[in-house]
């Protein structure tokens, strides 16, 4: 009843909006942010954004390439869900809200609740954005099914958290993939101090090969779209959620630009997450 409501709340601020299209090298993808599914309540206790709508116009290559070196995320959209949200990882909140200290806080570190997240792992910027910090449950549906979920900044797909023992036989047993990222030991150097424990981006490390994904939380295979195979990115349920690098070259598009809400070509403005009536910018 609830989530009715909700959704129907939502239909009234506007109806969802995308179109992906190729144009010569490129896909090109607009969306005005909104939503085809239900979502929580916002503005809500620890966000109080209401949704949106936006004007996303991104652009990635039709035919990536892989590079030998991973490309960091920065602050900015990893890529966008096919429903035309975007996948944004990272926050703007810092321990004792210094940026310099480093020690930048996970939205996903008390799960559905923390930092208003709603069930769908998303919450929602003061410019009306709402979009994804981890596995958008409702574009999930089912657990036997290679999901395309969305499309990276660099042109990869990016896919949900369930997929093929074996990347190259689609035919193997389906599992829920696993990232190849685990809690550093021991206490904090500085700042927060403290046991590891998730709660910060720094208490997590790269260990090659603990988990069935790379560096990119990605990996080479077959799915239903690429029969012939394909690097693509998976949306974890565990750390890093959705990925911290690009395999390929992530398009400029993608930047967040100073300036008013969004208009034009990629995020435009909105460079802030506001939280426990706080802002903080990106």
């Amino acid at each position: 009843m609830l989530q009715s409501v909700a959704l129907l709340l939502l239909n009234q601020v506007a109806q969802p909006q995308v179109k992906i299209e190729i144009q010569g090298n490129y896909r090109i993808i607009t969306a005005n942010g909104i939503p085809d599914h239900a979502t929580g309540q916002f503005p809500n206790r620890n966000n109080p954004n209401s949704i949106a709508p936006q004007r996303y116009s991104f652009r990635i290559p039709a035919k990536p390439t892989e590079n030998e070196t991973a490309t960091p995320l920065r602050h900015q959209d990893f890529g966008i869900a096919l429903n035309g949200v975007p996948f944004d990882p990272l926050t703007a909140e810092y321990w004792n809200r210094d940026r310099s200290s480093g020690w930048n806080e996970e939205a996903i570190y008390k799960g559905v609740g923390g930092l208003g997240i709603d069930n769908a792992n998303a919450h929602v910027q003061p410019t009306g954005a709402y979009h994804y910090h981890s596995v958008p449950k409702p574009l999930i549906s089912s657990k036997n099914n290679m999901i395309q979920i969305g499309w990276a900044a660099d042109g990869f797909p990016i896919y949900g958290p369930y997929g093929p023992s074996n990347a190259m036989d689609p035919k193997s047993p389906f599992k829920t993939l696993k990232g190849s990222y685990q809690l550093k030991e021991g206490t904090r150097p500085s700042g927060p101090g403290g046991a590891y424990d998730g709660k910060y981006v720094q208490d997590w490390k790269y260990v090659h090969k603990s988990g069935d994904l790379d560096e990119c939380n990605g990996r080479f295979g077959i799915t239903p779209e690429f029969p012939n195979g394909t690097y693509y990115y998976v949306v974890t349920e565990d750390y890093p959620w959705i990925p911290r690098n690009f395999r390929g070259t992530p398009d400029p598009s993608f930047q967040r630009r100073p300036g008013p809400p969004p208009g034009g070509r990629g995020r435009g403005g909105g460079t802030s997450h506001t939280h426990n009536g706080s802002t903080h910018s990106h």
